[in-house]
């Protein structure tokens, strides 16, 4: 397994990459849109102490990215948060985009320090990286080109905040188009009732009695997604996340169990996954407004 060499400052990469030292200490943007930064100077495997949006228009190889590799294709976007393990490409043929490169320190004083954490795309993984329609990455390449122009010829006393600004509305249209993508993709189309499957499979199998109750990181392995990434699209197809579904779950099984067993409560508690039946207890009275007990009771 590769040395994982770790990024502190912005200044250690550009030494890597063969560059002039960033203007600003804390940020800088990469522009590679004429092809000249060679992405294979990067090592195999490194940690960055900082935030990453890269914009790739175009990129030879296969760029490693979290446990994978991601073959890209023209116009694509990808997040990385501090302290993610990423790397550079393997059989390197040239790329082309920008690359923009976050201190969180370049963040303080600012809601956005707080706010860039409730990202969830931050913690995706290579194969849920952003793809732009043609409109989309016509709006991304503007954003970049101002944050670019900022730093390069117009810093001044308002630098930061506009720069700041462009940061969020980068942020926020990404959210829209993965919010577009989760919705058109063709890969979400059958995610519904493979979800209810693997689901039903779960309880019918009495995976909760050696496993407790299914998690949202079981769910996204299974349906090869990080839970972020899983929580994400089904907020945006049904208006709940992960959790949420796996609670609906979890009344719909406990009422059919409830209603046509005789199981007593406790055994249904545990047949569900619960460790104590009081837990299960109070889990259906906040969801449904009446205990196990009184539910039976008004079934009956």
């Amino acid at each position: 397994m590769p040395k994982v060499i770790k990024f502190e400052s912005i200044s250690e990469v550009h030494r890597m990459m063969g560059l002039p030292g960033p203007v600003h200490p804390l940020i800088s943007l990469m522009d590679a849109t004429n092809g000249q930064i060679d992405l294979g100077r990067l090592p195999s495997s490194y940690m960055p102490g900082f935030y990453k949006i890269s914009f790739t228009t175009r990129l030879g190889g296969k760029f490693r990215y979290g446990q994978g590799y991601y073959d890209f294709d023209e116009g694509s976007m990808l997040f990385t948060a501090p302290h993610q393990i990423v790397g550079n490409t393997e059989n390197y043929k040239g790329n082309e985009g920008y690359s923009l490169i976050i201190h969180p320190d370049f963040l303080q004083g600012y809601p956005l320090a707080r706010k860039i954490k409730q990202y969830g795309f931050f913690s995706y993984a290579n194969n849920e990286a952003l793809h732009l329609s043609e409109l989309e990455r016509t709006t991304v390449s503007g954003i970049y080109q101002i944050i670019g122009d900022e730093l390069n010829s117009r810093i001044d006393d308002f630098s930061h905040e506009v720069v700041i600004a462009q940061i969020e509305l980068l942020l926020s249209y990404a959210r829209r188009f993965y919010k577009r993508q989760f919705l058109t993709r063709q890969v979400n189309t059958d995610l519904l009732p493979r979800l209810e499957e693997l689901l039903n499979a779960y309880f019918e199998e009495e995976k909760p009695v050696v496993q407790g109750i299914p998690t949202v990181q079981y769910l996204a392995e299974q349906l090869n997604y990080t839970s972020n990434y899983l929580s994400d699209m089904l907020r945006s197809l049904t208006g709940l996340n992960a959790q949420q579904h796996i609670h609906q779950s979890l009344i719909e099984r406990s009422k059919e169990l409830l209603s046509t067993t005789n199981l007593t409560i406790s055994e249904v508690a545990y047949k569900l996954g619960f460790e104590h039946p009081q837990s299960f207890s109070r889990f259906f009275k906040i969801k449904t407004n009446s205990s196990p007990l009184q539910f039976r009771s008004a079934f009956n």
